[in-house]
């Protein structure tokens, strides 16, 4: 679960590992530990820490400050990057692809809780290589780094890119989001009815159904029993 540090900027922080180390001296075993935490406000800013201590707590609280002082701007637009991108990091490649509005992010646990503390959600990625979480974190930080808005681009350039495939896919796609109506505090999905018309183990009418009638007030008449047949 994400920890709130700050309220007044809304900076949240995820822990991503904490690692034990030991150094053998002449009374025995010294062990540390290390804490690797991503910290974000969900709007556009994130960064990482790593620290050491001789207690968990501290080595995440030393992270955290770490991770607060190195806090980049991420840009993006709406709730996706402007175009794919990839960075690496030692042995460790990560593949970010922007994705259209009510896709979600497709990501691991590292790469996830970077790619929403940064306010992304929606995205698809790829990792290649090393499985190494402080190298995919790094490269991961690489790929955000390297996004290039328009206004950039047409800055450095002098090209003026009008309306991307990436904002034309995502304003299709809002046309498939649901709609809030005002005074609803969340979207209504569609509901599923299959299955609905079946009964229980019982046959046609269980004990389930039985009871739940009873409650309901509408149970239904009883059947009649059937007439005996006329004898010969």
């Amino acid at each position: 679960m994400p920890e709130i540090l700050d309220e007044k900027q809304s900076i949240e922080s995820t822990t991503i590992g904490v690692y034990r180390t030991s150094a053998t001296v002449k009374g025995g075993r010294r062990f540390s530990f290390g804490g690797l935490v991503v910290v974000g406000d969900r709007n556009g800013r994130v960064g990482y820490g790593y620290a050491k201590g001789n207690e968990v707590p501290q080595a995440v609280q030393k992270a955290q400050k770490y991770g607060q002082r190195a806090m980049v701007n991420v840009s993006r637009v709406g709730t996706t990057i402007h175009h794919e991108v990839e960075g690496s990091f030692g042995a460790s490649k990560v593949r970010l692809i922007p994705a259209a509005p009510g896709t979600g992010v497709v990501a691991g646990t590292v790469v996830r809780a970077v790619l929403e503390l940064a306010g992304i959600r929606d995205c698809l990625t790829k990792c290649y290589g090393s499985t190494n979480p402080e190298n995919i974190l790094k490269a991961t930080m690489v790929a955000l780094q390297a996004v290039r808005p328009p206004s950039l681009v047409k800055e450095l350039r002098g090209l003026d890119l009008g309306v991307t495939i990436i904002e034309e896919k995502i304003e299709k796609g809002k046309a498939f989001m649901p709609m809030i109506k005002s005074g609803d505090k969340h979207a209504k999905g569609p509901v599923n009815t299959l299955g609905s018309e079946r009964r229980g183990r019982g046959g046609p009418r269980s004990r389930r159904d039985r009871q739940a009638e009873r409650t309901s007030g509408d149970a239904p008449a009883p059947l009649a029993a059937p007439s005996a047949a006329p004898k010969a």
